[in-house]
């Protein structure tokens, strides 16, 4: 729920001391010198097994028949002890933590530019907004041809080595070379990077006149002022109902997640607690009252991918009668994880605590058959069928809780909404999804905007969401892409999942252009959680909290 890391250098008996100090467990605020002292005469072991580990290292360095590197192997050291102890207890090298804190802290630098890999090179879907690429004038569609004059398409490069490329220190420039518009001449940009946003609200629109839909994709350290700028501007729209998408939403900071539900609850209400081995970790979070949207009717969607974090906003909605939770069983975390600075600049993120939902629920799904089963658990789901029928899913009645309007809701593994939505078996889906895990759908419509850009941006988005048609040559084309990049055609999966695939592809050649705010209101088109859910404002209206008293 709450992570950061540092880096272990070869020192033995630090490195020794650390690792193992972890065992008997970390107390945040004092230095590690008074843990030290504090947890001698509670595990007499400590001693001896850190002289254990030093001796071992010791007689590695001096002794073993080949060159060897104490680093790599006390880290390796300390991240399989960390695997004993739980899932979700990690340990995080210096460059891992980097890497992990941009998604968390809600920022990067870079250059700002949101790129797909395609045919080899590497294409510019659109500069974020304010960026530093943005103002030098790179546009969506830009290919990179050379970095700092050094050949860029064509050189084989993964997503991730142009991410790495791109990337670097504030203040620091980097030369992009492009082609633009299929043009002869390139164009040269020199960027001097800097911080950009990483946003955690994906997308934030009117529905219709009425239901305004948030999607908050990880909890960072600015999702609650992301989320409340999009509240606010959905209810200047005219919102009175909101939808909530929290799909496939790992978590993230247990406080963001906190703060989000308690501007959605009555002043007073529990939100969540946890309990901890040390009491400093055993706390009760109310909703504090403040800047609230408690009278709007609200719906919750969630999947086998909302965990952590996301898990505590739902639960907190569900068990205080606030929200319906719309749905599939979420992932069920319950643990609590705190970050741990090491001397090098790596990290652990230890879980302390566990957390309950305001009805007592534990939703922590059981780990006791080791790692690899717990991080299979999602397959497991979709092989006994739990994804296409609720009634496949297995509670005991032992973890039961009834809510005070009359709602059942269960503890043990994760979120159950209250209203199952199956994912739709659809006969001969196996060519489309083949179809988008080889990015075929994706890739052409790229190249068609590549072509029509012009044409499309004049229609405006409210022209193309209302006239634009994908064709049925559109599809054979893609049909012919498919069989190049070896999907075998299957005539009969193509007409059964023709108007679906025609509905994706219309909304992928959105996201080139208008990006996430013209993707999602032709995706949800045929999401059937999302319409599900638009049905069910009348039963979630029920739940808001009266706050006036008729007069007689």
């Amino acid at each position: 729920m709450v992570n950061e890391h540092k880096n272990v250098k070869p020192i033995i008996g630090l490195t020794a001391v650390c690792a193992l100090a972890v065992a008997i467990g970390i107390w945040v605020g004092a230095s590690l010198e008074q843990k030290r002292e504090e947890a001698k005469p509670k595990n007499p072991v400590l001693e001896g097994a850190v002289q254990k580990f030093e001796d071992v290292l010791i007689h590695v360095e001096c002794d073993y028949v080949d060159d060897t590197d104490l680093q790599t192997l006390s880290e390796t050291a300390i991240g399989d002890l960390m695997k004993q102890l739980d899932p979700h207890s990690t340990y995080l090298t210096a460059r891992e933590l980097s890497l992990s804190n941009i998604e968390l802290q809600g920022e990067l630098e870079g250059i700002g530019i949101e790129f797909v890999m395609l045919h080899d090179t590497a294409y510019v879907i659109a500069p974020i907004g304010g960026g530093p690429a943005e103002q030098v004038g790179v546009r969506a569609g830009d290919k990179i041809i050379r970095v700092d004059d050094k050949d860029f398409a064509g050189q084989g490069l993964k997503q991730v080595e142009v991410t790495t490329q791109l990337r670097g220190a504030k203040g620091t420039k980097v030369k992009l070379t492009v082609k633009r518009d299929n043009k002869e001449e390139l164009l040269d940009f020199i960027i001097t990077r800097d911080k950009v946003p990483f946003y955690s609200v994906d997308v934030s629109y009117m529905v219709d006149s009425q239901i305004g839909y948030i999607k908050v994709s990880r909890f960072t350290a600015n999702t609650f002022k992301e989320f409340k700028t999009a509240f606010h501007s959905l209810q200047k729209q005219g919102m009175t109902k909101l939808l909530l998408d929290l799909r496939g939403n790992p978590g993230g900071y247990m406080d963001a997640a906190i703060k989000v539900a308690n501007d959605l609850l009555d002043q007073g209400q529990l939100i969540v607690y946890t309990k901890g081995k040390a009491s400093k970790y055993t706390t009760k979070y109310y909703a504090k009252g403040g800047d609230k949207f408690d009278q709007c009717p609200v719906i919750v969607l969630i999947d086998e991918g909302t965990a952590s974090a996301a898990e505590i906003v739902a639960g907190a909605l569900q068990d205080n009668d606030r929200a319906l939770i719309v749905g599939r069983r979420s992932f069920g975390k319950g643990l609590v994880q705190i970050p741990i600075p090491l001397h090098d600049g790596s990290q652990l993120r230890l879980t302390v605590a566990r957390y309950y939902t305001p009805s007592g629920r534990f939703i922590q799904k059981p780990y006791g058959e080791g790692v690899p089963d717990y991080h299979s658990d999602l397959i497991s789901r979709y092989k006994q069928g739990e994804y296409f029928h609720a009634d496949n899913i297995q509670f005991d009645d032992a973890l039961k809780h009834q809510m005070s309007k009359g709602r059942t809701v269960y503890g043990g593994g994760g979120i159950m909404p209250d209203y199952f939505v199956p994912i739709e078996a659809r006969a001969h889906a196996t060519y489309l999804d083949q179809l988008q895990a080889k990015n075929i759908l994706q890739q052409y419509a790229l190249e068609y905007v590549d072509r029509h850009r012009e044409a499309l941006t004049a229609m405006g988005y409210e022209g193309y969401y209302d006239r634009f048609e994908v064709s049925d040559l559109m599809l054979k084309k893609i049909v012919a892409q498919a069989d190049k990049a070896g999907v075998s055609y299957d005539g009969r999966a193509l007409c059964t999942t023709k108007t679906h695939m025609k509905l994706l592809l219309k909304a992928y050649i959105a996201r080139n252009i208008w990006r996430a705010q013209g993707f999602y209101p032709i995706y949800h088109q045929s999401d059937e959680e999302f319409q599900k859910a638009l049905q069910l404002f009348d039963e979630a209206a029920t739940l808001i909290p009266k706050t006036t008293i008729d007069e007689e």
